[in-house]
Parts: C-alpha cells; structure tokens; sequence
C-alpha cells in the first residue's frame, strides 16, 4: 500500500513525498482509513512503529481554516514526547501551514498563554497537568474540538494521570472522535476505552513485531556490586558510537551517569529532577552526536526517537516484559542493526526469563570482559583513529618531532610509552555506586505487581506496582530527599523558556554544549575513537602505510 491509495488531501502527501515517506507502517496501514472514516479507535504498538502519522494524519486532513479554535488535542505523558509529537505534526503538517502548538509544564504558563491567544492554534499537544491548568483558566477551549488523542495511554496510567485525563475529556463535546493509543493493553486501559469511546475499532499489531529482528540481545549475570566495573570494560570493548543506559532510579542515573564522567567516557544524564532546560539541552546534544552516552530512566527517556544509538544498556533489569521493549525499541531502527545488553543479578533471572517468554526471543549470555580484554579494545579505538588520520594525512605538523624521537629511541619501545601514556585502566578511578534492593522475587516468572509505597532512594527503598519501581517522576512521586514533583514533572522555582514559538519549533543555537548540573566541566576521554564500528570487534587491525617525506 502507498500514501497516496489513502483519501489524503494534496497537501499532505505532498509533505510526506518531501519527507521521503511513501510506504505506511502497519499501525498507519490500519489505522487511518478506519480514522478517516470518523470512526473511534484503539491502537496497540510499541515505540518507532509510526504512531504519530497513524492519528496526525487523519486529525490533519479534516483541519478547517474558518474555524479559530482548537480541533485537535493531543495529550502525552511526558514533555519529550509531546515536544516530538508536535515537531512531526508540524512537518506532516507544514503544506496546509497547519497551526501546531506545543504546551507542558516547568515551562512559563504566562507566555503559552499569550501564543494561544494570539496564535489561534488549531492542534495543542501537551501533558495533562499544563492542558488542564490551561482548561481551567479558560485559555483552553475545547467546544469545537473534533479529534482527541490519548498517546501512551498505559503510561499516563502508570504516572497517575488518570484523574487529569477524566478531567480533560469531559471538557470535550461528545461529538469528538477519539483515538486511543497504547503499547500494552491491560485492564485499567480497557476499561478506559469503554468509557470514553463509542463502539471502537480495535487495531493492534502483534507481539511477534514488539522486539527488531536487527537487535542483538544479549545479558550478563553477576552481582550488583560487579555491574558498573563490568559495564566500564564492555564499553571500551563494544565501542558504541552511541548508547542509551537504563537505571531503575533517579539515584542510580546520578551516580552511573557521574561515575562514567570520571572514567573518562562523554557522558550526560536525565530524569525527572533535572530542569526541563537541562534536559532539552542534553537531548539535543544527544541528536547531534556530541554526547555519546546518554543515562535515563524510563520515564525520561519516553518518546525519545534518536537514530543513530547503536546499543542499549539495562543496567536494571525492568520488572515487566513491556518496559523492556520500550527499553531496547531505541536502536535497532531505520534498518540498522542495533544492540542490547541486560545486566541480571542471580535472584533476577526469573524476570530475564519472562521478557525471553514475552518477545519470543532467547536472550544470549555474555562473559564479562576481562581487564585485558578491555585495553585490547581501547587500543583498537586508538588505532581507528590512527588509519583516519593517516588517511587523512593531517600529521604533517608532527612529522619533525617524529623523526627527532626515532634518533634518540627504539621503535618499540617509543610506541609503547605512547600507548601507555595514551591508553590508562580505568578501573583505578574509584566509582561508589550505591546498593540497590534487587526486585521481589517473580515465582515461576511472573512479575510481582504488589503496590507498595513509592522508593525513596535509599538504596533502592520498596517497589511500587506497575513499571516503575518507585522511581516515579509523574504526578506525586517523591525524590530521595522528600521533594515532591509536580503534575507535569518539575514545577520548581526556576521555570524554563518555552522552546516553541508560533507552533514552529525554536532552532537552538548551534554548538551550545550541555554542561551536566551536578559536577563541572566534563572530561572527555582522550583515547576513544569517532571512527570505529560500533559493537564490532576488529581483531585483525592494521595501521595504513605512512606516506613518504
């Protein structure tokens, strides 16, 4: 099937013959001629299968310019992902000059305000906490919306947004259509549908498609207190040219994220008690290749779509199959092969277990590296980018001071004090990274969804139910000193500029740098490569042939 057999108008396949799409993805496939028709419907996929087209175009090609207020709503539950909701909105968009605003919180409700008023938008996508506050100052109105969508709607539940979202729906005429998305389709997500759509199509693609046939996955058992040294030489040893890193907690992102800086490796983190400022900041970074290792949790990494990570790194198990697939759905796309590795305590084996039951796929184990293993693969690093340089035959300036060093000293002995100079064991820096409870036993593999209070961060404190563990950055969860987060996230005293403006989004400044909140400037590893392969092991390495003086 191609774009333009769907009763699309002009303009928009127009914007996706210019954004290099023809084909739809199944979810697309399934779901805009039943939305097209004005039919409610459920939609079942994971992250990366194209959900956005899947209700931005229909709710796009029924736009009326003669009318001035909303008539779509696009709720999400974290600011990452409404903010790249409404980036691609706005490009699928971008021919019928489609007015997309983008509203959440941490960010001046004073100034989204005012571009709701003079802008007249006729798209809002938000988070619940920023749309209801907006609703309730009577900026949001809703009487003419024709198309409402709950996007991730499993995790708005898990963030506790259910009681916004009721809130928000009722402002809503009954004449709306309402389109459900959700990557899992438990109970509570059921009993949403039946309550808010009327008679709906249910789409859903199938499990089997949840976990890329192009990830390689991969675990490694060993205590908690062997994951950060053992996760140090894998990443010298795989060299990934970018990874995404999973914590269970905000407390573990701070010190692996920190740890890894003083290891030397380029590294930034994000959770929810960094500023929203911060947070764009660091992803943007990420986008552009500066960083090459980013560390999350899952709720701050929800949404994110960056394609060139190579490799993902649970350095937490996830207490369910589903987050798991969330987890490793950021690389392995756009046809390119991707990695993962799953760090496992023993007594965790059972929810590896599990995820292996769920995606149908055996996870291979994978020996630690050794401590030789790991300067073998720095040096590989080092002599990648050995071949680009003299490749590049960008050495000329050091050429004299090569021919006055080879006078006084033995080859060997000369290349090998460099390498020692340049390739240093890392495991000497001291890294404390703090004990953590390892998840309740799962008898026979099922996940223990026991609802106890929420963590606290003291080593890993008690789990509550569902996906996160008592890390929860939604509406009312604690940190590890007893602040409590707002509705949307951070309503702190600082308050971040919106990055959107006249529903275009704002271009940041090139070559601004993220500088990591906790610690000052970061160290960059000297000995890392740009140009190795990721993941790849070259065992039969040589350096090019200098060209003669």
């Amino acid at each position: 099937m191609k774009f333009s057999e769907l009763d699309l108008n002009k303009e928009l396949l127009k914007s996706l013959t210019d954004m290099g799409f023809e084909e739809p993805t199944p979810i697309q496939q399934q779901s805009v001629p039943v939305a097209l028709e004005g039919k409610d419907l459920i939609g079942q996929a994971q992250t990366g299968t194209g959900k956005t087209a899947a209700f931005g175009l229909p709710m796009l090609n029924k736009l009326d310019n003669s009318v001035k207020t909303v008539q779509g709503l696009v709720v999400a539950p974290t600011r990452e992902l409404a903010i790249q909701v409404q980036e691609e909105l706005f490009r699928i968009g971008k021919e019928q000059r489609a007015r997309v605003y983008v509203v959440y919180g941490g960010s001046p409700i004073g100034k989204q305000i005012e571009r709701i008023k003079r802008n007249q938008p006729q798209i809002i996508v938000g988070t619940p906490g920023r749309i209801l506050d907006l609703i309730k100052r009577k900026v949001l109105k809703l009487d003419q919306l024709q198309t409402l969508v709950l996007d991730e709607a499993d995790e708005m539940l898990n963030m506790g947004f259910i009681d916004d979202i009721k809130a928000i729906v009722e402002e809503t005429p009954e004449t709306r259509q309402t389109l459900l998305f959700s990557a899992t389709m438990p109970p509570a997500i059921k009993a949403l549908g039946k309550q808010f759509l009327k008679e709906p199509t249910h789409v859903k693609i199938e499990a089997k498609t949840m976990t890329a046939e192009l990830i390689d996955q991969y675990f490694v058992k060993c205590r908690d207190d062997e994951k950060f040294d053992i996760f140090t030489r894998l990443l010298d040893v795989q060299n990934p040219t970018q990874a995404i890193v999973f914590c269970r907690t905000k407390k573990r992102v701070d010190e692996v994220g920190h740890g890894l800086s003083l290891r030397g490796f380029n590294a930034e983190l994000i959770h929810g008690d960094i500023t929203q400022q911060k947070r764009t900041s660091v992803i943007n970074a990420f986008r552009r290749g500066e960083i090459e290792i980013l560390v999350a949790t899952d709720v701050a990494a929800r949404g994110l779509d960056i394609s060139g990570v190579t490799h993902v790194y649970n350095y937490d198990i996830t207490q369910d199959p589903e987050s798991y697939v969330h987890r490793i759905g950021r690389t392995g796309r756009a046809g390119k092969e991707g990695m993962s590795v799953t760090f496992v305590t023993p007594n965790e084996m059972s929810y590896l277990r599990s995820i292996e039951t769920m995606t149908t796929k055996q996870m291979t184990p994978l020996a630690p590296p050794t401590d030789k293993e790991a300067r073998q693969g720095q040096l590989e690093q080092l002599i990648s980018q050995l071949n680009d340089k003299l490749e590049a035959d960008d050495i000329d300036t050091y050429r004299n001071s090569a021919k006055l060093l080879l006078q006084h000293y033995e080859v060997n002995d000369l290349v090998a004090a460099l390498l020692s100079e340049i390739i240093t064991d890392n495991s000497t820096v001291d890294v404390q990274i703090s004990p953590q409870r390892p998840l309740p036993n799962a008898k026979g593999g099922n996940q223990n969804r026991s609802r106890g209070r929420n963590n606290r961060g003291k080593g890993g404190g008690k789990f509550s139910g569902g996906k996160r563990y008592g890390d929860r950055e939604g509406r009312g969860g604690r940190d590890g000193r007893g602040n409590r987060e707002g509705r949307d996230g951070e309503r702190r005293g600082g308050r971040d500029r919106q990055d959107r403006q006249d529903g275009r989004p704002d271009r940041e400044k090139r070559g601004e740098r993220s500088n990591r909140d906790n610690r000052g400037e970061r160290s960059n590893r000297d000995n890392r490569s740009k140009g190795g392969n990721a993941g790849k092991t070259n065992k039969n390495f040589s350096i090019k042939k200098n060209k003669s003086n």
